[in-house]
């Protein structure tokens, strides 16, 4: 069972929460309350008790409160003289009495605007030494939430007999953090919710880049392993504490969750059995496979699977890819299987058609991927190649030559087919690989790499291609701008979207494919209804379709943009038309000239000339791919020229737009980006540059004794 779903099931069961929230949390930097994080727990608390739950909320705050209004008492109190003394630490249990009453006014306040009555509970260590106390807190606390009262517990610091209030970790509990854990024992709670300043618990401190978030806490596993970082700004506790409090309720067969209470809505995305923070689980061992590792160890093995690569000779690069051919038709009834599997289930949860269309693994697809890679195999050897020969001076010569990328992390939804075109372009480029594909694809992914990675020699390591199975770990694939190169999106706009604001690494990709096909007034009209027709209707949910049909004003009156609607309708199309075409035509309006369909329907528009065209293309396309249907050759050029896009063709479908059809081998996706590779991406988009430089000797010293030639030579040494 993977930790996401162990997290959903535990919840399921879920009736009574103890909520702790931290003084980090409730009160800014500066020791003033954090209204706003205070404002979205009590909402939340009354969302958890509208939907039925118990809620019993364990608040810290109340000594930074207490403290913060003494010294503004104390300043104004002040005479200058005062001033000028040495100033002495204020009394923590006098801060600890006047905090008190400040924070149970807020949040009787804020929890009366949401109709939520809420009582105040103040314990002490010495309390639960005796038996009819424990007894009379179960009691009072029942009583409580059967009226839906949120019971709010704090250590009574004004008139605790501990010597030491914040360093004493002795007794039954010595901080909010292990009160939170006692009181759910002794309240027979179901869950455990620990508040934190951060997402939770981390390998080393969060502020280290290198450190990751563990999502499932195994004792065997992280005791001992982890490095905390500075005990929390204000407060006690900090991670360390809470640690602590967490594996004690754990153990004694309470959940806990340790989040970040800066979140909105992290108590409510725990109960919907989201992976959120750090979960510890007494059986949380059981749940994932030893074998499992972390993301980091994932893309550090595949960094040192893709140095073997490179120190391969080309011909025993090639040789993987033959393998990789070779396994993928052995194996294509059970690849088969398992994508019929997924396209069952897609149709059965109610999946768009064009979603499933991209799905499926259509008869002879297999055969064609083997292919594909095997001239891939058979291309000129990419890594190592000589790009340029100089000699700097005599008997010193530098040369730029061809270099893998590292590391790249692939995020694509919907195609199976893209694992494996994907793959096989890392392989040949030297490079390491980590993919992240749809769920809808989980069956056809997980077996598609089990095929491609039992084919890697053991010299090289199949963690030269990581897969990765869990969306939660996508957050902390983005954070390893040390160790991933390279991230690419293959999907919809929302995606490419969120990974491009998500991340440091550097992102190649396209957010959407507004393809257009602008039929000039020259245009052959035959020529111009298969090239409409093929541009939609060959693979409508391709990002290559045409999406954007543009027609110059004649073609209305001679009747050809009337031939074109009704062909494509004919195939199905919907028709949509843009402002002067929908009045004209008389057909419906579209919502919006920058729109992907990606199914069979289009938008229809007329332009008066090619200039129209163009400014009409550079306003509403996404400099994908756009064509030119037109026999004048002067406005084709016109039109080659100006058109911003990463492909554009004359008399020619949009569907050319392919990694396979330009003769790359295959593509790891389209970049309409500006910098790197644009277009198709094959193996060139897939490498830098290295300098190598080879001398007898030579040294700067002020460029003195050095006379420099810069005399290009030949690329062969």
């Amino acid at each position: 069972m993977e930790a996401t779903d162990s997290t959903r099931a535990f919840v399921k069961d879920v009736k009574r929460v103890v909520i702790k929230v931290g003084t980090a949390v409730v009160t800014r930097a500066d020791g003033r309350l954090a209204l706003g994080r205070l404002g979205s727990l009590c909402e939340q608390i009354h969302e958890l008790n509208y939907q039925g739950y118990e809620v019993i909320l364990v608040t810290s705050g109340a000594v930074g409160v207490g403290r913060q209004r003494l010294r503004y008492r104390k300043l104004i109190n002040s005479s200058f003289a005062d001033l000028q003394k040495p100033q002495v630490e204020l009394d923590g249990k006098a801060c600890a009495a006047v905090g008190q009453n400040g924070l149970m006014a807020l949040y009787d306040t804020l929890f009366s605007q949401l109709d939520v009555t809420s009582a105040q509970l103040l314990v002490t260590d010495n309390d639960f030494r005796d038996p009819a106390f424990r007894n009379q807190l179960s009691e009072t606390v029942k009583s409580l939430l059967s009226l839906k009262v949120v019971p709010i517990f704090n250590e009574n610091d004004a008139v605790s007999t501990r010597k030491a209030p914040y360093e004493d970790s002795s007794g039954i509990f010595w901080d909010n953090d292990s009160l939170a854990a006692l009181l759910a024992l002794e309240l027979k709670a179901d869950l455990l919710v620990l508040l934190s300043d951060v997402d939770g618990l981390y390998s080393g401190p969060p502020s280290d880049p290198h450190s990751e978030l563990i999502h499932t806490y195994i004792k065997e596993r992280h005791e001992g392993l982890i490095t905390f970082g500075d005990k929390s700004r204000v407060g006690r506790g900090g991670m360390t504490a809470k640690v602590k409090a967490a594996v004690y309720a754990a153990y004694a067969g309470i959940p806990v969750v340790i989040t970040s209470g800066f979140a909105v809505d992290n108590i409510l995305k725990v109960l919907n059995g989201k992976r959120i923070g750090t979960l510890f689980h007494r059986d949380a061992s059981k749940w994932v496979p030893q074998g499992e590792v972390s993301a980091r160890e994932m893309a550090v093995a595949a960094r040192e699977s893709s140095r073997r690569l490179q120190a391969l000779s080309s011909h025993d690069r090639s040789k993987i890819l033959l393998d990789v051919a070779d396994s993928l038709e052995v194996n294509e009834k059970l690849i088969i299987a398992e994508n019929e599997a997924d396209v069952a289930h897609a149709q059965q949860a109610g999946y768009e058609n064009s979603l499933v269309s991209r799905l499926a693994l259509k008869p002879g697809k297999i055969s064609s991927l083997a292919n594909a890679i095997r001239v891939l195999a058979n291309m000129e050897e990419p890594v190592g190649r000589v790009l340029k020969r100089t000699e700097l001076s005599e008997g010193f010569v530098l040369e730029k030559t061809s270099s893998a990328l590292g590391v790249l992390l692939i995020i694509f939804e919907s195609r199976p087919d893209a694992l494996v075109q994907i793959a096989s372009l890392a392989i040949r480029s030297g490079n390491g690989l980590l993919l992240k594909g749809g769920k809808e694809a989980r069956r056809s992914n997980a077996i598609l790499h089990k095929v491609i990675t039992s084919a890697i020699p053991k010299s090289v390591g199949e963690r030269l291609i990581g897969l990765v199975t869990s969306r939660e770990e996508i957050p902390e694939l983005l954070k390893l701008d040390d160790v991933i190169d390279l991230v690419i999106p293959r999907g919809s706009n929302k995606l490419v979207t969120q990974i491009k604001t998500s991340t440091k690494i550097p992102v190649l990709g396209h957010a959407d494919g507004i393809c257009h096909v602008y039929v000039d007034k020259s245009a052959n009209r035959d020529m111009a209804k298969q090239i409409v027709l093929d541009a939609k209707t060959d693979y409508p949910a391709a990002c290559n379709a045409m999406e954007t049909l543009l027609v110059h004003k004649d073609l209305l009156e001679n009747g050809i943009l009337n031939e074109l609607i009704m062909e494509l309708q004919i195939k199905g199309v919907k028709i949509f038309g843009g402002p002067r075409a929908s009045s004209l035509l008389n057909i419906p309006e579209a919502h919006s000239l920058h729109h992907e369909y990606s199914s069979l329907a289009c938008t229809v528009e007329i332009v008066d000339d090619v200039n129209a065209a163009i400014d009409h293309i550079h306003q509403h396309g996404s400099a994908h791919t756009d064509c030119i249907v037109t026999e004048d050759h002067e406005v084709a050029e016109l039109f080659l020229r100006q058109v911003d896009s990463a492909a554009v063709f004359h008399n020619a479908s949009t569907r050319f737009s392919d990694g396979f059809r330009f003769g790359l081998g295959a593509e790891v996706g389209i970049s309409t980006s500006r910098i790197h590779a644009r277009g198709p991406v094959g193996v060139e988009g897939l490498l830098t540059t290295r300098w190598i430089a080879r001398g007898s000797g030579q040294v700067v010293n002020g460029d003195k004794g050095i006379v420099y030639t810069h005399k290009d030579l030949s690329l062969q040494a």
